[in-house]
């Protein structure tokens, strides 16, 4: 008689979503310029996606700038862009090999300079790869998000039995993917701040008190065996 030992199959989340929290305190903390914890949390961002996607995980959406973020200092905004524009070239080089999927998420088009198309250029050129897709939220809020789906949903002249949830997902930036599974947050705060609502209704929540710096492979295995130990009830 063959064993069946699907009781004890390890459970992997299919979307995982990062709030990359603690550059700036991590920076402060070692007496360091701010600026060197964003880099130092831009270099974090590029080595994620391979200890995730390496372990079953499908999607991973990182929040890397908020609609609230260009309240900032201008040389702090200034740089985070500059770091965006240098962070695409270099992720379609590696994603290309890789074959993992680049997306973004956000209002993309209110972005400066050239960085508008730069997006647009690595959504084409990896749209058909599938070994893992990396969603990038810049220059996203889940308020904004909701606000663009709506007004795009009036400018259809939709009837009201016409709308339901399925049409909201539809005008979503990225309605196609999954819902997150769970969501972590490093930083040690406690609060999603304005990411990946609509989305987030049933996720699993993690908080890490560790800055974002910081965040290493064992953190990845650890969110995972959390998530395995997790029962979700999805309200039932």
């Amino acid at each position: 008689m063959m064993n069946n030992d699907s009781s004890t199959k390890r459970k992997i989340p299919t979307h995982v979503g990062l709030i990359m929290d603690g550059n700036r305190r991590w920076a402060r903390e070692r007496n360091l310029p701010q600026l060197e914890g964003h880099r130092k949390g831009y270099d974090k961002m590029k080595q994620v996606a391979d200890w995730f996607f390496l372990r079953g995980v499908k999607v991973l959406s990182v929040y890397a700038f908020s609609t609230e973020n260009w309240n900032r200092e201008k040389t702090e905004v200034d740089y985070l862009m500059s770091l965006l524009g240098q962070g695409i070239k270099e992720l379609l080089e590696d994603f290309k090999k890789k074959d993992y999927r680049a997306l973004f998420s956000g209002r993309i088009d209110e972005l400066p300079g050239d960085l508008p198309a730069l997006c647009a250029e690595a959504m084409e050129q990896t749209k058909t790869h599938s070994s893992g897709t990396f969603n990038i939220c810049f220059n996203y809020g889940g308020h904004a998000e909701l606000l663009d789906a709506i007004k795009s949903i009036v400018k259809k002249q939709l009837t009201e039995e016409q709308i339901h949830d399925g049409i909201i997902r539809k005008y979503l930036y990225q309605g196609q993917l999954p819902d997150p599974d769970i969501i972590v947050r490093t930083g040690g705060e406690q609060r999603l701040s304005n990411f990946l609502l609509w989305q987030s209704a049933y996720s699993e929540l993690i908080f890490l008190k560790k800055y974002w710096p910081d965040f290493e492979e064992m953190d990845v295995i650890n969110v995972l065996d959390e998530y395995d130990k997790r029962e979700r009830r999805y309200g039932q």
